[in-house]
């Protein structure tokens, strides 16, 4: 017999992917690694709190249309947002080889990952390793890691220089829903330090998502934009709270190091559904009201065979966590 919030795993195979739930009894991952080792569910109370496309996946995480790969075209245009978590090299961008074209990609976007299950008596672990990618020049491998009884799960980022020296950060894009509920405090929450740049602008689509910052917390009220800012100010926690449950991400930031996006440590990205597709964006056509938490880790120099790993912290509470931050952190120099 099973001891309640021991941690398990089950394995879906009835759909054209793979889908693996695993769960403790508080919180339920449902994973499935051939559509670029995505995350695409996580549940807590029997409530789902990721941002997925339903147009694209069903319930149980199967792709309605089997048939339908994601496409080698490089416009925003033709990407198949799934939804969920999933890892990308930073920084972003189509002017040359340092800099990452997309989404879409059809290797580490949404491009199958192998997977390896580990079930231990405390914990569940599914390990995912991409093909290696001939754009970036990488291998990922995203980890999972559920532990008995907790609500927090951990996941560990690996890129891998496959076959010639590359540069990139690690770039963890976590999609969630962002329709208000009515509660004012919905949004998104970041610990600061007290810096004049603690928070840029990086990219509009119709405008730049309003913020403020005050005792060492910036906050983003969900609204109707389509855009994104650069936290290089952020200080290694961060909240999305919606209808009173926050979603929760702690990280490692290397002090003195150099970040993507002009020094940016944290990201967030708003998008809501517009009467046209934005042209000065690839004819990106928001499908629903969604808000990216983005984690970026340090720009790191690999020579073919070296490594680099991040870890981020994700969890979940009925806690309104940012009236718990220490408030005003000391002046970054």
């Amino acid at each position: 017999m099973t001891p309640a919030g021991a941690p398990s795993a089950d394995l879906d195979t009835s759909g054209p992917d793979q889908v693996f739930w695993l769960s403790n009894g508080r919180l339920t991952l449902g994973i499935v690694p051939a559509l670029g080792g995505r995350l695409l569910s996580l549940q807590f109370g029997g409530r789902e709190l990721l941002y997925r496309n339903a147009e694209l996946i069903d319930h149980r995480l199967h792709r309605r249309d089997a048939s339908l790969r994601p496409p080698v075209d490089v416009t925003m245009a033709s990407w198949r947002n799934y939804g969920g978590d999933k890892t990308w090299p930073a920084p972003q961008g189509w002017s040359g080889p340092a800099q990452w074209p997309g989404p879409p990609d059809p290797v580490l976007d949404s491009g199958p990952y192998v997977p390896t299950l580990t079930l231990a008596d405390d914990s569940v672990t599914l390990a995912m390793t991409s093909a290696p990618d001939r754009r970036s020049g990488l291998q990922i491998t995203r980890t999972v890691r559920l532990r008995a009884g907790s609500v927090e799960y951990e996941l560990r980022q690996r890129f891998e220089a496959v076959d010639r020296p590359v540069r990139w950060a690690i770039w963890d894009v976590l999609q969630l829903r962002a329709e208000s509920s009515g509660d004012p405090r919905d949004g998104w929450y970041a610990t600061v330090v007290d810096s004049p740049d603690s928070a840029i602008e990086l990219l509009s689509g119709n405008g730049f998502p309003a913020h403020s910052i005050a005792d060492g917390v910036m906050v983003v009220p969900f609204q109707e934009i389509v855009g994104k800012l650069g936290v290089p100010g952020a200080s290694g926690r961060v909240a999305t709270w919606l209808d009173g449950v926050a979603v929760t991400q702690r990280f490692s930031v290397v002090e003195g190091a150099e970040y993507p996006d002009r020094g940016s440590r944290a990201e967030i990205w708003l998008e809501c559904p517009l009467p046209h597709p934005l042209a000065h964006l690839g004819g990106l056509d928001p499908p629903a009201r969604i808000i990216e938490s983005e984690v970026l880790g340090p720009l790191i120099t690999l020579m073919p065979g070296e490594s680099t790993s991040s870890n981020v912290v994700v969890g979940v509470t009925t806690e309104f966590v940012p009236a718990t931050w220490a408030t005003r952190p000391q002046r970054r120099s």
